[in-house]
């Protein structure tokens, strides 16, 4: 009798065990995928990984954390202590360890370009810290996680904030620095992008008969010899051009070489470049805006849930606007770094304008409507100054339109600038006072070609008080906030102006300068 008992209660209670292991195991499924899509484990092998991420996920498993965290333990006593170059491998192998836990390496890089950098005295050495942060998010933990938008967003970052802003003093070297270096892989001031992104496959093009030959003649053993050889003189050495056939070779494996070497090491895609100066208009790719725009695109086309969208939106908006205001190059120096100068991209005007308007109607932010109600009063002056002065009217137009009840929009074009001129003399960046004082030494050089020479003079004099002006304001933080001297900025300028001026105007304006030069050696 009990036996039947505990027969029958067995057989009750199977189904309800079968039952609930049937439950447990939907629910497991639900909790897998969840841990799964939030990242809460990973234990999962890493496509195309190194041999020692391949091995730590495998053989250490759950057990890398726990490293990870030690390693995180040790870089925060190293940097309360002082001691930041064993930070790198640290950072490197943290990153290896948690390859998905990209908020720590984030923090990581963020932590060596800003906190540990501004440590150094040498800007060469906070230069050096600050790629090496770049260098972890881009090199290695977007070599792991390509799709994760935060990672392009904190590469933007970098670029938009460390290297373009003025806050930090060594802020000039490192531009200058940046267009060293890049102008190094381009092999000229700017790249021919459609060639660039046209270029054979190095690896095919070095199959070809006649070029093989020219390598192994020059003495290189082999490519990766010969690529090397390239990449530290930053062209062909002469015995290597010796032995070419043609020009033609010689300008595909060029091409070939650098195409790999911007994609290879500096990560950047000379099609997606291509693509966004078709978009805006050619960018001046030795400067940090269009680098923080490049990866702040990227971080959007990866954004699938719109988590930082805003943020890249702003990003992209705010590096157009600078390199609108300063986006060309006019001097640099491998010697001195303070002979770094930019001037305004005045060709991106439209551009920028378009792309603030299309943020505010996607993100219906009244953040980006006043964005774009500076940037255009910006660009009326700017356009004003560089003699545009039928565009400048039609974007103060278009600033009466956008804000009807704004009565310093009512102005004529003319009062409208002086008074923007005023304001920006007493609280104005390095940028704003250059802006000023470049737009009235190009004005000052088209009156000069025009044989306005009264009038050309005027403007000069004007440019001397507002520089007399803006050095009095800033003399007690030249370092960081000065700029060239004058009589830099002037030649530069005319220069500048004899090269892009129409043959007719460039031809007026060195007669001109000529007439002067010669009054001048006569009083």
């Amino acid at each position: 009798m009990n036996f039947l008992k505990i027969r029958k209660k067995i057989l009750f209670f199977i189904p309800l065990f079968i039952f609930f292991i049937f439950l447990s195991n939907l629910l497991q499924i639900k909790i897998n995928k969840i841990r799964d899509e939030k990242k809460l484990t990973d234990t999962t092998i890493i496509e195309n990984a190194p041999p020692i991420i391949a091995f730590t996920t495998v053989a250490l498993g759950s057990f890398r954390g726990l490293l990870a965290d030690l390693l995180w333990l040790r870089v925060i006593r190293l940097q309360d202590q002082g001691q930041y170059f064993e930070m790198v491998q640290l950072a490197s192998w943290i990153t290896k360890l948690q390859p998905r836990f990209t908020g720590a390496t984030a923090y990581l890089a963020w932590n060596m370009a800003y906190n540990i950098s501004v440590t150094c005295s040498s800007f060469e050495d906070r230069w050096r810290w600050i790629k090496k942060g770049i260098e972890l998010i881009r090199d290695e933990a977007l070599f792991y996680n390509p799709g994760d938008p935060i990672l392009y967003k904190e590469l933007g970052w970098i670029y938009q904030h460390k290297l373009g802003n003025i806050m930090d003093d060594a802020n000039i070297y490192y531009k200058n620095q940046l267009a060293l270096e890049m102008m190094k892989v381009f092999g000229a001031e700017t790249p021919n992008w459609e060639e660039l992104k046209n270029a054979e496959d190095l690896n095919e093009l070095v199959k070809e008969k006649t070029i093989a030959e020219a390598i192994l003649s020059a003495g290189f053993k082999n490519t990766s010899d010969m690529e090397r050889d390239f990449r530290i003189r930053g062209g062909f050495s002469q015995k290597l051009r010796e032995q070419f056939r043609s020009k033609e070779d010689m300008k595909k494996l060029d091409l070939a070489l650098r195409k790999k070497w911007l994609k290879e090491i500096y990560k950047l895609d000379p099609q997606k470049v291509y693509e966004l100066n078709k978009k805006y208009g050619a960018f001046d790719w030795r400067l940090p805006e269009a680098h923080a725009i490049y990866w702040a695109t990227l971080g959007i086309t990866y954004d699938r849930n719109g988590q930082i969208e805003i943020n890249c939106d702003r990003m992209i908006t705010q590096s157009l606007k600078e390199a609108f205001l300063a986006g060309k190059i006019l001097i640099y120096d491998e010697n001195d770094y303070r002979n770094f100068m930019t001037i305004p991209n005045l060709n991106l005007a439209d551009a920028v304008k378009k792309t603030y308007q299309e943020a505010y109607k996607r993100q219906k932010s009244n953040s980006f409507r006043a964005a774009l109600e500076n940037f255009m009063i910006d660009a009326t002056v700017l356009l004003y100054n560089f003699g545009q002065y039928q565009k400048a009217e039609e974007y103060l137009q278009q600033l009466r339109e956008l804000s009807p009840d704004n009565p310093k929009f009512k102005k004529n074009v003319d009062h409208f600038v002086l008074k923007e001129w005023t304001e920006d003399v007493q609280m104005s960046t390095p940028r704003q006072a250059m802006d000023i004082i470049s737009g009235l030494l190009y004005r000052t050089c088209f009156l000069l070609a025009a044989g306005e020479v009264n009038s050309a003079s005027s403007h000069e004099r004007l440019a001397f008080a507002v520089y007399q002006r803006y050095y009095r304001d800033q003399k007690h933080s030249w370092g960081r906030m000065g700029l060239p001297p004058f009589k830099e900025i002037k030649n530069d300028i005319t220069q500048t102006c004899i090269k892009l001026f129409p043959e007719k105007l460039s031809n007026a304006l060195k007669l001109q300068l000529k007439i002067l030069e010669n009054e001048n050696r006569s009083q």
